[in-house]
């Protein structure tokens, strides 16, 4: 995931075919009209294998057939045309129907994970809303859970909010849980992005330092920290952390593409 901070834009491995986007000014994104959206730009034979498997849901026992569905939709989007909304909308689907905490926090923190590398902010938006809902589920079975508290503060903080985009919902319940327990490191980090989404550059630089002397080979946390330090016009030290990246990471191409970037820092 975290050559997705310097590689292309994804794009459908269907030759020519991009994922749709949705217009930034959208105030509701409509998931099923950005499925269609999709399975318009796909070959003839993939829309023939989706309207097959969609079929099979209206013969016999409707709700193991929905679920079997599912699963494959959970493939399908990973695996066959990697459209992340449209994967985590149906592990979504699958966490809700097994109801047990295991799979509503995965299939939360998957979406979690996610958000930063979406850039559309309806998808965005939606994407944080549903994560929201599968913790909200979680803490129901468990309200003890504080990695459940987190990622729903993290999700509010991304736009997942049901009263509207306020970040600041989300930033009360992660600092709840790091309040209670300072080493907990993955609030350190949500609070480190709450940071980094309020404008509040230096205090997420400082969350984000915290986590990376526990966890100094966090590739994803590293370049957090290295963005950040951008961000605040700290080029030298965002120099600095995209050194230790480029030594930790191995794909030439990202490589290359780091060394231009520490260059232009080191110049600017």
């Amino acid at each position: 995931m975290a050559g997705l901070y310097l590689l292309a834009p994804m794009v459908n491995p269907e030759k020519g075919s991009k994922v749709p986007e949705v217009a930034a000014s959208d105030s509701v994104f409509r998931f099923e009209n950005f499925e269609k959206d999709v399975i318009a730009q796909l070959s003839e034979s993939r829309q023939q294998y989706l309207s097959g498997e969609l079929a099979q849901v209206k013969r016999g026992d409707v709700a193991t057939q929905e679920s079997k569905y599912w699963a494959k939709m959970v493939t399908f989007w990973k695996d066959s045309v990697p459209v992340p909304p449209l994967h985590y909308f149906y592990q979504a689907k699958l966490a809700e129907l097994d109801n047990t905490e295991k799979s509503l926090t995965f299939a939360a923190h998957s979406i979690l994970g996610y958000l930063p590398y979406e850039r559309n902010h309806p998808v965005q938006h939606w994407l944080a809303g549903r994560g929201r809902e599968l913790f909200e589920k979680a803490l129901v079975l468990n309200p003890a859970n504080d990695s459940a508290t987190v990622g729903l503060g993290g999700c509010i903080m991304y736009g997942g909010s049901a009263a509207g985009d306020n970040p600041m919902e989300g930033i009360i319940k992660v600092r709840e849980v790091a309040e209670k327990d300072s080493n907990n490191l993955f609030a350190q980090y949500m609070l480190g992005v709450g940071g980094v989404i309020s404008g509040q550059f230096d205090k997420a630089i400082s969350r984000f330092e915290k986590v990376a002397l526990k966890q100094p080979n966090n590739i994803e946390l590293l370049f957090k920290l290295a963005e950040t330090c951008e961000q605040a016009g700290q080029k030298a030290d965002a120099a600095d952390w995209y050194e230790r990246i480029n030594s930790l990471v191995g794909n030439p191409e990202m490589k290359k593409e780091l060394e231009a970037r520490i260059q232009s820092l080191r110049k600017g």
